[in-house]
């Protein structure tokens, strides 16, 4: 799922929006990060649409403009759930490696295949040798 996916599903999670809601709701969501655009909002709609994860959930005209809007269907907050714990359970794995890397006092474990880092010399001549 992408991240403008997610974010979409996220948005209507509480309740239906119409467009400029769900984009202004990304906005908020990802604190500033994602700014969609309309054409690109509409696109993850109709895919989302396509899977069966959200529909149309009313039309209302609005100062003579027709608002339409969108809500997740069943399958929308079980994908929304799922994906929700994909990553809860990916960031629980990257914390515990890293809290790991600082317990052994190393940026790699040992036997990860990561090349060793030099050490940082404590003093240096002008060939870049030590002094």
């Amino acid at each position: 799922m992408t991240r403008a996916a997610f974010l979409v599903l996220t948005a209507l999670a509480d309740q239906p929006r119409h467009g400029y809601g769900i984009l202004r709701e990304v906005e908020e969501l990802s604190d500033g990060e994602v700014q969609l655009r309309v054409g690109t909002l509409y696109g993850v709609l109709d895919r989302l649409s396509a899977d069966g994860l959200t529909v149309l959930d009313r039309e209302e005209v609005r100062q003579g403009r027709l608002r339409r809007y969108y809500r997740l269907t069943d399958d929308g907050v079980a994908a929304l759930d799922a994906e929700a714990e994909r990553m809860a359970a990916g960031a629980g794995a990257a914390k515990r490696r890293i809290a790991e890397g600082r317990r052994a006092g190393t940026d790699a474990a040992p036997n990860s295949g990561a090349p060793p880092r030099p050490e940082p010399p404590t003093a240096l001549g002008l060939a870049g040798g030590r002094a």
